[in-house]
Parts: structure tokens; C-alpha cells; sequence
């Protein structure tokens, strides 16, 4: 059995930040090997996340991003559960980063549940004629495939970051359970406005 050092306890709070007891029992269980406890914490911060989603959020900020050439601007709601991890440095730059990035990619909802049918139900009819040619058992997949690459490209929570060197290509949902791991938070991205000027 590996020994576990302080100094690894350490690195991997920094590199997760989970709780130092959290992180000393991840490296007991994983014999010290960092990768392991970094994917068992990260397990056990989804399914922590996952009971935190039914707290309310009720604390939270509005955040703003001006585009440098003054002919963008977002506001964005992003609440969670107290008023200390609302007026924390992190909560700020958490809601700045959503904010620059509704800027750039323009998401038209916050999730999946947001758009509506009728809208789903025109994209895929589209879908199913452009795949009318194929063969009639991979057309269902075809259609389901470009109907969620759609969703990716409107729906803000399912977008990959537009900063691929600082977020690593993870979707806005997965930096949002992240961070909402590390608040011991529920963190709700609630909702937005993107300016365009001429648009």
C-alpha cells in the first residue's frame, strides 16, 4: 500500500478542489495514484452535485461582458444557494467567463429543456428530407445525430467553451458541475440577454 504525504493530499486539493479529507481518503483508496482518486473524485462530485440540484438557488449575481469593440454585450443571471459564495472572487470570474462566452458563441437558450418542440420537431423534419437518400435503417441515427449537433450549437449549457486552451473542450454544462463541486454549491446558470448592434 502506497503511503499518502501530505504534499500529495495538497496537489490534489489543488488540482480538484475537493475537501483535504475528501482527497486524503481518494488516495488511501485509489494506493496514491493521483489519477485514479482525481476520476473518483470527480464521480463523487457529480453524484454530490446531482443532490445538490434539488436546493434552491436563490443568492446569485448578474454578470456583464462588453465586447472590446463595443457592438457586443451580454448580461447573465447565475445564482446559487448563499450570499457568501455569490460575493466570492471565484463566483465573479465563473460569471464573467459565461458571460464572454454567450459573447462569442451565441447560444439562443440557457438548456435542452428551454427549446421548444415545435422548433425540435422542424429541425428534425429538415433532418429526415436530407437523409431520405440513405439507407432507410441508419436514417433514424443520422437524424438524431444532426439534431443534437443543432442542440450543441444553440443551447448554452451543451456548447463546448470558446477558450478550448483553458477549459480543455469541456461543454459549459460540465464546467458548470465542476464549479458548483467546488462551492459545495448549487449553481444555476438561470438565464441571459446577448446585444448585438444592427442584429
Amino acid at each position: 500500500m502506497a503511503e499518502v504525504t501530505a504534499a500529495d493530499v495538497k496537489a490534489l486539493r489543488e488540482q480538484t478542489g475537493a475537501a483535504m479529507m475528501d482527497c486524503k481518503k481518494a488516495l488511501v483508496e485509489a494506493d496514491g495514484d493521483i489519477d485514479k482518486a482525481i476520476e473518483a473524485l470527480r464521480i463523487k462530485g457529480a453524484a454530490s452535485a446531482a443532490k445538490r440540484g434539488d436546493r434552491e438557488a436563490s443568492e446569485g449575481l448578474v454578470a456583464e461582458y462588453i465586447h472590446a469593440n463595443g457592438k457586443i454585450g451580454v448580461l447573465v443571471e447565475i445564482d446559487c444557494e448563499t450570499d457568501f459564495v455569490a460575493r466570492n472572487d471565484d463566483f465573479s470570474a465563473f460569471a464573467k467567463d459565461i458571460a464572454l462566452h454567450i459573447a462569442a458563441a451565441a447560444p439562443l437558450y440557457v438548456s435542452e429543456d428551454e427549446v421548444p418542440q415545435e422548433a425540435k420537431d422542424a429541425e428534425a423534419k429538415i433532418f429526415a428530407e436530407q437523409a431520405a437518400d440513405k439507407p432507410e435503417n441508419i436514417r433514424e441515427k443520422i437524424v438524431e445525430g444532426k439534431l443534437n449537433k443543432w442542440l450543441e450549437e444553440i443551447v448554452l449549457l451543451k456548447q463546448s467553451h470558446v477558450n478550448p486552451d483553458k477549459h480543455d473542450g469541456r461543454t459549459i454544462e460540465q464546467i458548470r458541475a465542476e464549479f458548483a463541486s467546488k462551492t459545495g454549491e448549487n449553481v444555476v446558470i438561470r438565464r441571459f440577454a446577448r446585444f448585438q448592434v444592427g442584429a
